[in-house]
């Protein structure tokens, strides 16, 4: 599981590292066929997998409640007299989540893209789904954090009420997060103004990879400030009717089935894009080194191009007047 246990409040991980590229990744549809939840702990409560979600949306509409609070609730009211909700068994069950083709080989083989253009690359889940179910997953390890809804769970290690609800809107917070290496989901620095220069992760370096309009707010962000945004879709059912939309309301730039294997459409696309944002950070390190060497330069009190900026030859405006002939 991704091991956040150094993450404290307060320690920014932050300064000048622009040779890191960070993938964000949405995780029901995106990395995995099926929603977490309906990949046996539904079944778990002897519901109907169709059913628990309708009654988990009519729940949030007649109460106005999140929708991610009304399905958590439901989670734990279903297990009632069944069966202990704790860490453990919520990462039994995501141990059981099935993964889309060439996931678990993805992170080695972009990592290795990343080395070959000089970047080192980061792995973030940004989910609406349940964080111990995904760091149970068989990929659970190879994310730096894992931003998900968690329950708190009492002395006896038994959930009992939401800790952290994390909704489509408020996604957008964990990218600032990363941006500025404040990661720690307590950490109040991801508030503090830092000069683009000094951003841990810039956006231009950002890959955020979603299903569906969830993923929108999120989208939109990482395009909006140099980054890339890429839509997948389910190859089996090969339904492309969200990835269209959000190409045509320009919240992604590419698209492509969700293979993450070696040789797919998707790989394909973000070799290319690695290579750009490779390509981009020497520039961008080229363009700060240069600037940072010429304002020294300009502030010394023995620039001779700073004294005399504005000095020129008379005898060089005499031999240019019109007129005068040139020897």
């Amino acid at each position: 599981m991704a091991d956040t246990s150094q993450i404290k409040e307060g320690s920014v991980d932050q300064g000048r590292h622009p040779n890191i590229l960070a993938f964000c990744y949405d995780f029901d549809k995106t990395l995995s066929p099926e929603d977490m939840q309906a990949q046996g702990y539904i079944q778990r409560l002897g519901e109907d997998v169709n059913a628990f979600w309708k009654k988990s949306n009519e729940l949030a509409k007649k109460n106005g409640m999140d929708p991610n609070l009304a399905y958590m609730f439901m989670m734990l009211d279903g297990a009632r007299d069944k069966f202990y909700v704790n860490r453990n068994e919520l990462r039994e069950f995501g141990s059981k989540v099935r993964l889309y083709k060439g996931v678990e080989e993805w992170f080695d083989k972009v990592n290795a893209e990343g080395a070959r253009h000089g970047l080192q690359v980061e792995h973030y889940i940004i989910s609406s789904g349940i964080k111990d179910m995904i760091e149970g997953t068989s990929i659970g390890s190879r994310f730096k954090a894992i931003y998900a809804n968690t329950f708190y769970y009492n002395k006896g290690g038994t959930a009992i009420w939401p800790a952290m609800v994390i909704n489509f809107t408020n996604k957008t917070q964990f990218l600032f997060r990363i941006e500025k290496g404040a990661l720690d989901v307590n950490d109040p620095n991801v508030n503090t103004y830092y000069k683009g220069s000094d951003m841990r992760i810039p956006f231009s370096n950002m890959i955020y990879i979603g299903d569906s309009a969830t993923d929108i707010p999120c989208m939109k962000l990482v395009n909006s400030f140099g980054g890339h945004s890429i839509g997948v879709f389910d190859p089996e059912r090969n339904d492309r009717t969200q990835v269209y939309r959000l190409i045509r309301d320009r919240r992604i730039r590419y698209f492509a089935p969700a293979d993450y294997s070696e040789g797919s459409e998707l790989f394909s696309i973000t070799r290319d894009i690695i290579a750009y944002i490779g390509a981009g950070t020497k520039l961008r390190r080229l363009t700060e080194k240069f600037a940072e060497e010429s304002e020294a330069a300009l502030a010394s009190d023995s620039d001779p191009v700073g004294e005399h900026a504005n000095y020129r030859d008379p005898d060089e405006k005499k031999a240019k007047a019109p007129g005068k002939p040139q020897p």
